[in-house]
């Protein structure tokens, strides 16, 4: 089965071609960065009009450097939901029309469910079962995946996401956007000595997350220094206070995974979401999976951001299992991943 792929959820335009026997044929990326930049975060009617103008010259090229037709696909999956609803409403509605002009079937996909498959694209994926830790911008959660569509929520984020906060916090250090990566690159020149940061509920039973307190104590963190330094931080402090912070999520998604890992005795974690491609998360992750005999997945890092080769993969499989959706359809900008089997379609709308 070769499925088209339509990823349009939040900041960036992604679409892809994957075919159940060869693979994944071709993707292709459009980013909103520099679009949003000047505005400091995602300005949400920017981004819909920007997937407008985008989408379909990228899906043009994309089945130009697949050299295929659009005759030859066997179904269109495109991204439902969680996320901007005017952003979820360009893919949904382009892919469902593409699906009705070309006569085969459409499947709406949960966006974090396209996250959690990531990994299956990669040479080696894991077997199932396996634990999935879905760690993005807006999302924090540990997942049990026994199968497709067989997904048993494990904890959650109460508040902030562990992406969010990186976001946040690298604003309050005066790092461009998108803050994440850069408070990353900038913690590499940290001292991890210098400030200790709390480990928000780990001193408690529980898989659930909060990091709304974490960005908080940053805040708290960065006045008490800037008062302590004549109003301006050192380049040295702000690395310094990167560093404590990032070691501080990275310590609290490390102990929360161990505990979902014995938990529920499987040996297999998927770390997947855009946090995913952070490099001293990988490292400490990789080394606690070794002490639990065990092994650690990750997507290539192109694949962990949002992109159209994951919508195009998750909905290749169901389409597989014979779901689609009916010609009428809706998006869903909340979309809890305990109603997965539940679907999108809403035949009253």
């Amino acid at each position: 089965m070769r499925v088209l792929g339509i990823e349009t959820s939040c900041d960036e335009t992604g679409v892809a071609v994957y075919d159940s026997e060869q693979g994944m044929l071709a993707h292709a990326l459009h980013s909103q960065v520099e679009l949003h930049a000047e505005y400091g975060g995602v300005v949400p009617e920017l981004a819909s009009r920007d997937h407008v103008r985008k989408l379909l010259p990228l899906v043009r090229q994309l089945f130009q450097d697949a050299g295929i037709e659009a005759s030859s696909l066997d179904g269109v999956a495109y991204t439902a939901g969680p996320g901007l609803v005017g952003a979820l409403l360009v893919g949904a509605s382009v892919g469902r029309s593409m699906a009705w002009a070309w006569g085969v079937p459409a499947i709406a996909v949960h966006h974090m469910e396209g996250h959690l498959l990531a990994p299956m694209l990669e040479p080696d994926p894991p077997a199932f079962p396996f634990i999935a830790m879905l760690v993005s911008g807006g999302h924090t959660q540990l997942v049990e995946v026994e199968g497709i569509g067989r997904y048993r929520l494990l904890g959650d984020t109460l508040d902030d996401a562990a992406g969010e906060a990186f976001d946040k916090t690298a604003k309050l250090l005066g790092l461009p956007y998108p803050g994440g990566p850069e408070l990353a690159k900038l913690a590499e020149r940290g001292d991890p000595d210098r400030y200790k940061f709390p480990r928000p509920m780990t001193d408690r039973p529980g898989l659930d997350f909060s990091f709304s307190g974490l960005k908080t104590f940053a805040l708290n963190t960065i006045q008490q220094a800037e008062r302590q330094e004549g109003g301006s931080l050192s380049d040295t402090t702000r690395a310094d206070i990167a560093r404590a912070f990032e070691e501080a999520v990275v310590d609290t998604l490390l102990i929360k995974c161990r505990r979902a890992v014995r938990q529920c005795a499987i040996k297999r974690l998927v770390l997947a979401g855009g946090v995913s491609a952070n490099q001293r998360l990988r490292q400490r992750i990789d080394s606690m999976m070794e002490g639990e005999a065990g092994t650690a997945y990750y997507p290539r890092p192109k694949f962990c951001t949002d992109n159209g080769a994951m919508i195009a993969y998750a909905g290749c499989q169901h389409l597989l299992a014979g779901e689609s959706e009916a010609l009428r359809f809706t998006v869903r900008s909340r979309w809890p991943m305990d109603e997965l089997g539940e679907g999108v379609s809403d035949p009253g709308l």
